[in-house]
C-alpha cells in the first residue's frame, strides 16, 4: 500500500470513527466491512474532541452558574455529542447481567430494545455520578478531567476488542453485530500505539495525578473483561459502552479521591 493510499484510508478510518461514536455530522461514506475495526485506533482521538469539546463548554459556562449547574449542562452536552451510545450499552448491559443468569439469557436481553429496572437505574446512577463529581472536583482541574476521562474511556475499546472475541458466535447470530465487527479484530500495533497516544495525552493533562487515572482505567478495563468472559464466554457492543461509562466516573473519581 502507497503512503498516499494509506493516508486516504486512515483519514476515512477517522471520520468513521467520528460517525461511530458522536452525531457530529461527517461527510457520506461508502460502507466497508472493515472498516470499524480499522476505526478503532482512532477512538481515543475522538474522545479527546469530545471531551476538548466539553472543556470549552465549562470554560464558558464556570464563571456564570452555579457549578452544579453547569456540570449538568456539560454532561447533557456530552449526551447529545455522542447519541447516548454509551449510555445505551451501560442500560442494556445492566439489564442483561442483572437479569440474566445464564449466557443465553444474557445475550437475548442484550438484544431486546426494551429498558428494565436495572438499566433504567444504572442510566440515573450514571448520570447523577457524573453530575456529582465534576461538580466536585477542583474547578482549575476540570477541563483537564474532563479530556483525560474521554480519551481513557474510549482507550478502553482496544484492549478489550483485542484480547475478548465476539460474545454471540456466527452460528448464533449470522449478521455481524457491531461487536462482532470489532472483537478480536484489533491488531497488537494498533494497541500499542493507541496506547500510547492515549497515556501521552493524560500524562500531559493530569500530570502527576495521571497515574491514578490510568491506574483506574485499566483495572476497570481488566475487571469488566474478565467478567463479561466469565458470563458471556466475550463481548459485544453493549459491553463496550457499558466499560466506557464506567471508566468515564472512574476517572472522575480519581481526581476527587487525590484533590
Amino acid at each position: 500500500m502507497s503512503g498516499a493510499t494509506y493516508l486516504k484510508r486512515s483519514g476515512l478510518d477517522f471520520f468513521v470513527a467520528v460517525q461511530f461514536l458522536t452525531r457530529i455530522p461527517v461527510p457520506k461514506l461508502a460502507y466497508d466491512p472493515g472498516s470499524l475495526s480499522r476505526a478503532v485506533k482512532f477512538f481515543p482521538v475522538v474522545g479527546l474532541l469530545i471531551g476538548g469539546a466539553a472543556a470549552v463548554a465549562h470554560l464558558l459556562l464556570a464563571p456564570h452558574l452555579p457549578r452544579l449547574i453547569v456540570a449538568l449542562l456539560v454532561i447533557s452536552l456530552l449526551v447529545l455529542l455522542t447519541g447516548c451510545l454509551h449510555e445505551d450499552g451501560l442500560a442494556d448491559s445492566a439489564d442483561a447481567f442483572g437479569g440474566g443468569w445464564k449466557r443465553e439469557q444474557v445475550l437475548a436481553i442484550l438484544k431486546d430494545s426494551r429498558i428494565g429496572s436495572y438499566g433504567a437505574a444504572a442510566l440515573i446512577l450514571s448520570i447523577l455520578a457524573r453530575v456529582l463529581l465534576l461538580a466536585a472536583l477542583p474547578l482549575n482541574q476540570i477541563a483537564q478531567y474532563l479530556i483525560a476521562a474521554h480519551v481513557l474511556c474510549r482507550w478502553t475499546t482496544l484492549p478489550l476488542s483485542y484480547y475478548l472475541a465476539p460474545a454471540r458466535h456466527p452460528v448464533e447470530e449470522p449478521a455481524a453485530s457491531q461487536g462482532a465487527r470489532i472483537a478480536r479484530l484489533t491488531t497488537r500495533g494498533t494497541l500499542i500505539a493507541a496506547s500510547i497516544l492515549s497515556f501521552g495525552i493524560v500524562l500531559i493533562a493530569l500530570k502527576r495525578s495521571s497515574v491514578a487515572a490510568i491506574a483506574a482505567t485499566l483495572l476497570i478495563a481488566l475487571l469488566s473483561a474478565s467478567y463479561y468472559k466469565r458470563r458471556i464466554g466475550g463481548v459485544t457492543g453493549d459491553c463496550f459502552g457499558a466499560t466506557n461509562q464506567l471508566t468515564e466516573i472512574a476517572v472522575y473519581l480519581t481526581g476527587v479521591w487525590v484533590a
